[in-house]
């Protein structure tokens, strides 16, 4: 009996969501192409995240958009060159390669993530783990390095580049240009949607890991000292979550507890007040996909299981059947850690200003010098030696200041007495300081959110397949048909057709019975199908079906479009007074 992951894939490329990349030569693993339903089905899942995670915070959350191609700088600062990697393990005998520490989880049963190699190694060899396609003895673990390489222009070690393993450093890098945009206030949040590269080991798990994938991520940019978060009490005081703590699991514990967000944060479970927050979006944002609150909670990754910039981190983990538990999104609060590292490696000013309550006093040092004697020791020349003077900041005058051996110094070419500079310390009051903002991060994976979709919406009754997706998602949002395939129904619905289809997605229902159209429309997931009868001709009306109740109303058809738009926005079109249909068997 076909399990229901492979139910749907089978449904899924049947279909046109989705299908193997460049299948006529064989395919090739951790790579998918979408058809004209999932292209539909993922922007309407872009659109949906931007809408919970962009266009409702506005005020403080801005889009941009960054390349691709990443120069090797970038992501060496980042860390990325050096820990984004995961461990390999070669079959002996048929050479294929496969990730370690999941060959060890499929055999043992535990979670092996964050373990090195040593640890791997010994594992592999105490369990006799063998090659799961030939059986063979398998090789020494050794690490691999997950980003993609390649060159900008001429081939040349100076011109290496990778495909970026997520969007978040295009982020970073324009923090200070999207800073000073908004006016130099914090919070703020950066948001990029677009293609990111991993070189995964061996992807196995269809279009759930892949080595392309468009990934939705904001970097949300913070004062630690000043870490109000109004919003996590406005918006989610009376949310709960499910959390699974990493002091839970490293108790052997498995079982996720519910508690309130804010109380959740007040108690330090979530360090982060905006780490927080964005985790109470994202549980309402999955809830909006189709998943129901008991099947989805909060992971907390163990400290050898967090990314190289993570003070904690938490993966958002949706139950599905064919692997039990599946990462959606990540929540990892990275403090400080991009920013600085990109300071230290790009020397630029990455820093946000903060205005002090009272002033701080400094003491800093300064080198002034006495212009009176220099123009009366070297008249003319005078204007020359303030020349040079002024091309030479004070640290470094003040360094060869106090490096001179003799009497004097050379400044533009004069030997000047070392006597007519002067280091002094003073005193200042400042009012701003510079800092380093701290950053709370929400990931998530278009693609893989699209297999969520169509495992939870799916659906066999009575021998035919319903496709309950939520109807904001619903990549096709009308079906047309008419009772019989006959005109003059088919003009009418002709002309209803090209009214619709200013407005949304609609397809137009052909061949078979009635019963067979609305199956057809059920199948894809259509949410509602407008259909002519004869009654249509005279009474210039229609009847509206809708999907999850097979329940109709009898509408004019100039109230068509008015009665869709308030069914997609979840508003019950059988409380608007028109007349009642019940369902029949179809």
């Amino acid at each position: 009996m076909s399990s229901k992951y492979d139910k749907i894939m089978d449904f899924a490329v049947r279909k046109g969501f989705l299908w193997q990349s460049y299948e006529i030569y064989g395919g090739q693993a951790g790579f998918y192409d979408l058809g004209p339903l999932g292209v539909m089905l993922k922007n309407n899942i872009v659109e949906l995240w931007r809408e919970y995670f962009v266009k409702q915070h506005q005020d403080f959350v801005v889009e941009i958009e960054t390349p691709i191609i990443t120069p090797a700088m970038v992501l060496r600062a980042s860390g990325h060159e050096e820990n984004f990697t995961d461990y390999a393990v070669e079959c002996l005998q048929c050479h294929r390669i496969f990730r370690a520490d999941h060959l060890v989880e499929e055999k043992l049963g535990i979670s092996a993530e964050g373990l090195g190699a040593e640890e791997l190694d010994k594992l592999i060899r105490e369990n006799n783990i063998r090659c799961p396609v030939c059986g063979g003895a398998l090789g020494n673990v050794h690490k691999f390095l997950l980003l993609f390489q390649t060159h900008i222009g001429p081939y040349s070690p100076n011109n290496l580049a990778y495909l970026r393993p997520e969007a978040a450093q295009g982020m970073f890098i324009n923090f200070k240009r999207v800073y000073e945009l908004m006016r130099r206030r914090l919070p703020i949040g950066i948001a990029q949607i677009g293609r990111v590269a991993r070189n995964e080991i061996s992807p196995r798990q269809g279009p759930i890991r892949l080595r392309e994938f468009t990934i939705m991520e904001i970097e949300f940019f913070y004062d630690d000292t000043d870490p109000r978060c109004d919003l996590l009490y406005e918006n989610c005081a009376n949310e709960k979550i499910n959390i699974l703590t990493a002091e839970q699991r490293s108790r052997g514990e498995d079982r996720y507890v519910s508690v309130n967000v804010v109380e959740a944060y007040n108690e330090k479970m979530i360090v982060s007040p905006w780490l927080a927050y964005w985790m109470c979006i994202a549980k309402k944002f999955i809830n909006a996909l189709g998943v129901p609150n008991e099947k989805t909670y909060f992971e907390e990754k163990l400290p050898s299981e967090r990314a190289h910039y993570s003070k904690q981190t938490f993966d958002q983990i949706v139950f599905v059947e064919k692997l039990g538990k599946l990462e959606v999104s990540g929540h990892a609060y990275r403090h400080v850690y991009d920013l600085e590292r990109h300071i230290a490696f790009s020397k630029a000013d990455l820093y946000a200003i903060r205005q002090l309550k009272s002033p701080k006093i400094i003491k800093k040092r300064v080198i002034k010098y006495d212009k009176n004697a220099i123009v009366s020791m070297f008249g003319a020349k005078a204007s020359t030696i303030f020349r040079a003077l002024a091309t030479i900041n004070s640290e470094d005058l003040m360094k060869i200041v106090e490096e001179a051996k003799g009497d004097y110094i050379n400044i533009g070419g004069v030997d000047i007495p070392k006597n007519v500079l002067r280091i002094e310390t003073v005193e200042e009051s400042v009012w701003t300081e510079k800092f380093i903002p701290h950053v709370a991060e929400p990931s998530f994976g278009a693609e893989r959110l699209m297999y969520v979709v169509l495992e939870y919406a799916y659906n066999e009754e009575d021998g035919r397949t319903v496709l309950r997706i939520p109807k904001r998602l619903a990549p096709i949002k009308v079906g047309i048909a008419t009772l019989v395939d006959k005109e003059p129904l088919e003009k009418i619905a002709q002309e209803i057709f090209n009214m619709l289809k200013k407005f949304y997605y609609v397809q137009y229902l052909e061949g078979g019975s009635i019963g067979k159209k609305y199956a057809q429309a059920d199948e894809i997931g259509i949410p509602y199908v407008v259909t002519v009868d004869y009654d249509s001709i005279e009474k210039r009306d229609v009847t509206i079906r809708d999907r999850d109740t097979r329940k109709q109303i009898r509408v004019p058809i100039n109230d068509v479009v008015k009665v869709i738009d308030m069914g997609l926005k979840d508003i019950d079109i059988f409380g608007l007074g028109y007349p009642v249909i019940e369902p029949q068997s179809d």
